[in-house]
């Protein structure tokens, strides 16, 4: 897979957005070192459910021009070379880039492009902009982050931790509404979006509950249970009961994508609470749910729920800040997260997401 001047072409895991199982590898131009941009040499990209619904056809879009995506939007990379004109950077540093690229609209412009009010922007890896599962990618400044080098055996994780960061930044920007001091949170889903979330939130002095279908003695609920947070085994801890065992629930992060849950989590917070909801539910499955309840309990108990998706670079930047006081206060609490590393050439096990798994890297340049 070595790269070679002569030929100027690199290698990629690529899907055939609409075809199902279609990833593979594929040969490509490696990018230029362009004026006002750095080229990047991937280390290793994470894997998430995006990346596999992608290749089992659920969405993704191709770039202009190209009847293939290349995937993979957690990327790791260290710079190669930078362009002329580009200041702030030097060959050999590590970064991460963010993923959402902008379109004109005026959240866009004003450095949102998460908050896109026309719907036009594009992603890498998943809407019309190839991702970061290639040896390499050429990139502007503004959407690279810096990452000190004490951090890289974990770094890659700062794409799904900017997304927590966004989550509990937007709910207590809301609770400035009123008073709010809140004690207890309670998250759904112990996938990386849910225990980067219970690690967030215990740095901010919270009673932490985390909901998941695993069992309380897996690896998981050890993770959870090291940071001070409560692990419970929905098989045994229903969710239907949720409001009555915990009592007043102020913060409710969705992390799961089933909308029954999401439901539930609307009907479980507590007065003044609020619930984000982070995970994204596909298909058209249809439920029933008491309506005029929810209703009542919304308006009456000044409940606010709110979905939150993708961040912009103020939301890496925190993770970043949160990265380096997770690490001290629970040293090597990021690496447990960490459940597979994977060889480039070995990506379809990499795609291939186990029940054991945490956080799977797919490791490209060394």
């Amino acid at each position: 897979m070595a790269v070679t001047q002569a030929t100027q072409t690199m290698e990629a895991v690529a899907v055939t957005p609409g075809q199902a199982q279609s990833a593979r590898m594929v040969t490509m131009p490696r990018p230029a070192v362009a004026p006002g941009r750095l080229l990047m040499r991937v280390l290793e990209v994470g894997i998430d459910g995006t990346d596999t619904e992608i290749n089992n056809a659920q969405y993704g879009e191709a770039p202009a021009g190209s009847d293939f995506l290349v995937i993979g939007h957690e990327g790791l990379s260290r710079v190669e070379a930078v362009g002329e004109g580009v200041r702030g950077f030097s060959a050999g540093d590590l970064v991460v880039a963010t993923v959402r690229r902008p379109d004109g609209c005026a959240n866009c412009q004003a450095g949102e492009s998460d908050m896109c009010l026309t719907g036009r922007y594009t992603e890498r890896g998943i809407r019309g902009a190839h991702g970061y599962m290639a040896q390499f990618y050429d990139e502007v400044p503004d959407f690279l982050v810096k990452i000190p080098p004490e951090l890289r055996s974990f770094a890659v994780l700062l794409e799904p931790l900017s997304v927590v960061e966004k989550a509990v930044f937007q709910a207590w920007k809301i609770q400035e509404r009123l008073v709010w001091q809140p004690k207890r949170a309670v998250i759904l889903g112990a996938g990386t979006i849910g225990v980067l979330a219970a690690i967030l939130l215990r740095l901010r002095g919270l009673e932490v509950h985390v909901y998941a279908t695993t069992p309380e003695d897996d690896d998981r609920a050890r993770l959870v249970g090291s940071l001070g947070a409560a692990y419970h085994d929905v098989n045994r801890h229903p969710l239907a009961g949720l409001a009555e065992e915990l009592g007043q629930i102020d913060y409710i992060l969705e992390a799961t994508g089933v909308s029954s849950v999401a439901f539930q989590a609307i009907g479980a917070v507590g007065v003044d609470g609020v619930v984000c909801l982070v995970g994204i539910s596909g298909g058209n499955r249809q439920i029933e749910v008491p309506g005029d309840q929810l209703n009542l309990r919304l308006v009456i108990g000044n409940r606010v729920v709110f979905g939150s998706v993708n961040a912009n670079r103020r939301y890496f930047e925190m993770g970043v800040q949160h990265f380096e006081e997770g690490q001290r206060r629970w040293p090597g609490i990021f690496e447990r997260l960490i459940t597979r590393r994977v060889p480039f050439n070995d990506f379809r096990s990499a795609l291939d997401r186990r029940p054991t798994d945490i956080k799977t890297l797919l490791t490209i340049g060394g």
